[in-house]
């Protein structure tokens, strides 16, 4: 069956934040560099939104928020700060559903290390 509703997304392309992150705890004593790729899918399609930004998703306070998630933390998995992050965009936002890519630079012989998540509404 073909889904009716057209996919509709606001996208943020590599956040770059600084997190307390990792596992050792030497790793999480100083910030380190991390970029976020998020994707989310408002509940207005967009021809509903009449030009008002009230209307949908502010990506700067979404960008905003997460950052301040981020900063104010200290996690030891990525995957953790993933899943957070998801968590409040979810909560704070009017959202149907939040893809987040985020991107470590911790191995000296890799560009990075990456974790995926999707959550929907109504996983929740």
């Amino acid at each position: 069956m073909v889904n009716s509703r057209r996919a509709e997304r606001i996208h943020i392309e590599q956040l770059e934040v600084y997190a307390h992150v990792g596992v050792p705890d030497a790793e999480r004593s100083r910030p380190q560099r991390i970029t976020i790729n998020l994707t989310v899918e408002p509940r207005s399609r967009f021809a509903e939104l009449q030009d008002d930004i009230s209307q949908t998703v502010n990506y700067a306070d979404m960008a905003r928020s997460v950052r301040e998630l981020i900063e104010n933390g200290r996690v030891a998995l990525i995957e953790t700060l993933a899943s957070n992050i998801a968590e409040d965009v979810l909560e704070k936002f009017p959202v149907r559903s939040v893809e987040i890519e985020l991107r470590k630079y911790v191995l000296p012989d890799a560009q990075y290390v990456a974790v995926r998540i999707r959550r929907d509404r109504s996983d929740r």
